[in-house]
């Protein structure tokens, strides 16, 4: 079968036919679970990737296999992050951010600003940080207890070799396997209606050693509702995967679409953008 035109991608009618699922079921999914997410075309159509073929032929499979489809949902979100990168994914799906080459010390900078701003004014904001190594994680963990107690949730990953029971109003902490892509990420995200904003970036190769605040990193920021949103999902699809069972509440706001971003707010990320690059290079 030939995709509909528009970049190869698919619409929900070329979906049903490609997996045996009634599109009012894809539609049901997609506002229970947020799955499988479209992309919104300017008139409100929704079309798909070809990933999502895929991903929707797993639920399907793991709900054959006797798990409920909530749990089915889940597992084949987080399968089909094949990156396993949240840095990866969004660059993936948001073409239009573009990557800075940034110091620790400047990273350092810009997720505290994001800490405090959401400490200060988000309403229970759902709160991801990435922190490489548990030592990182320690540095900040006062931080981030703050951040915890208004949050609806705060998740923090590290290569953790035993990670905290879950306590509520502590974050909740992610063990990294070795493998994981997330070992060499830096990861703010701060999922709020009020005050969306993230910071995902992601440590250049052959950096081991005593560079310290020197290290370099090619980073993402960004302020667009939709594309933090999206981070959000990414992140909570891993934690899924690594911490089974974190999720002590629903989590409705993952499941909606926030607005994108005004034409006036992409001009002034594009100004700070263009100063961080500038304060960056004076160091």
């Amino acid at each position: 079968m030939v995709p509909s035109p528009r970049n190869n991608l698919l619409t929900i009618s070329d979906l049903t036919e490609r997996t045996g699922v009634p599109a009012a079921t894809l539609r049901s999914w997609e506002s229970r679970y947020g799955f499988p997410r479209p992309i919104r075309l300017p008139g409100g159509h929704r079309r798909y990737a070809e990933p999502d073929v895929a991903a929707v032929l797993e639920v399907l499979r793991h709900r054959d296999s006797g798990l409920g489809l909530k749990a089915a949902v889940r597992r084949a979100t987080a399968e089909s992050l094949q990156s396993r990168s949240i840095y990866a994914e969004l660059r993936r799906r948001h073409t239009e951010l573009i990557p800075q080459l940034l110091s620790k010390t400047s990273l350092l900078a810009l997720s505290h600003a994001i800490e405090d701003e959401c400490c200060a004014r988000a309403q229970q904001p759902l709160l991801f940080g990435g922190f490489q190594r548990e030592a990182f994680l320690r540095e900040s963990y006062a931080r981030w207890v703050e951040l915890a107690r208004t949050a609806r949730a705060a998740v923090v990953f590290a290569n953790l070799d035993t990670p905290l029971a879950q306590r509520p109003g502590l974050p909740i902490e992610v063990a990294l396997p070795h493998e994981a892509a997330l070992n060499r990420e830096w990861v703010v995200v701060c999922d709020a209606p009020d005050l969306p904003a993230c910071l995902v970036a992601v440590e250049r190769p052959s950096q081991e050693g005593g560079l310290g605040s020197r290290r370099r990193f090619e980073a993402l920021w960004t302020v667009d509702p939709r594309a933090v949103r999206y981070a959000s999902r990414v992140a909570a699809a891993l934690a899924d995967e690594y911490r089974p069972g974190w999720r002590t509440t629903e989590l409705p706001t993952l499941h909606e679409d926030p607005p994108g971003a005004s034409a006036e707010l992409r001009r002034a990320s594009d100004l700070l953008n263009r100063m961080v690059g500038y304060l960056d290079a004076r160091h």
